[in-house]
């Protein structure tokens, strides 16, 4: 067996994303997962934003997600038995061209991760179960990892090791690394994976009484399962008694009023209120991704989304390093996704606190902390090194800018051509032929060129240009219909950084 490059800590969304963006650009990579057994509770249940499913597109396994999941889930409140709003988030966001996910997708985490091990199965990584990292030492050119299995203790030696191993993180901790922020122990929840009779499965029901708490009950797709969320009062002494099916039905009884039973639980915990962020993404060959590096609360169903995306910024960059390119490519990575993890902080917490307006006013409940804003199409990278803009602003598109899908005249779409491990040179309007033809000359890999005769109206440019769409569907450089010199020294740049 080739000897791994990178070893990957943990099998949730994030690490999954990252193992398969390392290995289908020939990365040797190790994932690990503590767990002998792949988790089937529904975590984080429901709220697989557009951009992530744009991620998703890029892998091919969009229709495989949609399978599983639901785009239609309407959000029930109630009164005790009395129905008083009942909406369906982003019922009116139909598909545009520049945009073909607008609705929030609805399926089960368990789901997500296990279409995500089929993608690395067929990429030729298997996720190794019963495996820990108990401790790692790195220098200046390697990272020696010690783990633990079932086969004994083993020392192997990696060039770079990843933590995704979730607010827990042991990488994390290791490394020394301040998980600054907050514990709110006065806001928690019990939730668990239970069977529900006396409710239809036709929406998410939710009670948010002032008096008496709060209860979330939401059908999980392609399963009899329901996960449900309720409040319940402390102990005498301040502390929280353990999840069991008796206290999560004890919620259900008191804030429903209704004939409703809880049966066959297959995951029960309890859910706090944190908000918590590291200052760094890197200690040297050592980095850390989604909740290990961020964590916070659950309004705006930004969780995973937001690990995924660290994992797609990551996995082309940390791939070009092994390849050759500069240490300094790598430095990006936290350039742009810290920033990006401190809008996640903020976001979430405002999404709580449209959540609560609404239930405190009588005008509506969880689908309040739903913006176009959660959506997460308008996030970028415009500050960043590697955003290059060559040409006058104007009102288009932004070098950082999400890079906009569109018809092309032959049938196909942009993101079909984006679709893959490599970056997209886009020649738009009809004097960026010949510049486009002379870089497609210089035989570069992982490049390919798309010419369209006329500016994709999802662009907004009013002059013809060149435009440089990364690996992880940004755009790194705009430049003028004859800027083939200016595409070249970009895609110089990124190899010697």
């Amino acid at each position: 067996m080739e000897t791994a490059t990178v070893l990957v800590v943990g099998s949730g969304p994030t690490g999954l994303t990252l193992a398969y963006e390392l290995t289908r650009r020939g990365v040797p990579v190790r994932i690990i997962e503590k767990q002998a057994e792949f988790t089937t509770a529904s975590r984080g249940k429901a709220g697989v934003q557009p951009r992530t499913l744009e991620v998703f597109d890029d892998f091919g396994i969009i229709d495989k997600m949609r399978e599983a999941g639901t785009h239609r889930l309407p959000f029930r409140r109630l009164l005790r038995d009395r129905i008083i709003s009942e909406v369906i988030p982003y019922e009116k966001n139909d598909p545009r061209p520049d945009a073909p996910y607008l609705r929030m997708l609805y399926i089960r985490q368990n789901d997500v991760e296990e279409v995500l091990r089929g993608l690395l199965s067929e990429a030729g990584c298997e996720v190794e179960r019963s495996t820990t990292l108990t401790g790692f030492t790195q220098t200046d050119t390697s990272v020696t990892a010690t783990l633990e299995s079932p086969s004994g203790t083993e020392e192997t030696e990696f060039a770079y090791l990843v933590g995704c191993d979730g607010g827990g993180s042991t990488v994390r901790k290791q490394l020394g690394v301040e998980f600054r922020g907050f514990t709110d122990e006065s806001q928690w929840l019990y939730v668990g994976d239970v069977e529900v009779d006396g409710l239809p499965d036709d929406a998410w029901h939710q009670w948010y009484d002032l008096e008496r708490g709060l209860l979330l009950m939401c059908p999980l797709p392609g399963s009899r399962s329901w996960q449900v969320q309720g409040s319940a009062p402390a102990a005498p002494d301040g502390t929280i008694p353990p999840p069991t099916l008796e206290a999560l039905q004890d919620a259900v009884d008191r804030i429903s009023g209704m004939p409703i039973k809880l049966s066959n639980p297959t995951w029960l915990s309890v859910n706090k209120k944190n908000v918590r962020m590291v200052d760094t993404l890197r200690s040297g060959r050592v980095l850390l991704a989604g909740d290990a590096a961020h964590i916070h609360p659950v309004s705006g169903a930004l969780g995973a989304n937001t690990g995924v995306q660290d994992a797609y910024n990551l996995g082309w960059k940390l791939a070009g390093v092994v390849k050759g390119a500069g240490q300094s490519l790598l430095d990006t990575y936290q350039e742009e996704r810290l920033p990006i993890a401190e809008w996640t902080l903020r976001t979430s917490l405002s999404s709580g606190d449209r959540i609560a307006e609404a239930v405190v006013g009588g005008t509506g409940g969880a689908e309040a902390g739903l913006t176009e804003e959660t959506m997460q199409l308008g996030l970028n990278y415009r500050d960043s090194s590697l955003s290059r803009h060559l040409t006058a602003p104007g009102e288009g598109v932004q070098a950082g800018d999400r890079a906009p899908d569109s018809p092309c005249p032959d049938g196909t779409h942009l993101f079909d051509a984006f679709r893959g491990p490599h970056s997209t040179l886009l020649g738009l309007g009809a004097t960026s032929r010949e510049a486009l033809d002379r870089v497609r000359s210089a035989g570069l890999p992982d490049l390919r060129t798309l010419h369209l005769p006329e500016c994709p109206p999802a662009y907004g440019y009013t002059e013809d240009a060149l435009v440089l769409v990364r690996p992880d569907g940004h755009v790194g450089l705009v430049t003028t219909a004859d800027g083939t010199a200016d595409v070249l020294r970009y895609l110089d740049f990124l190899q010697a950084r």
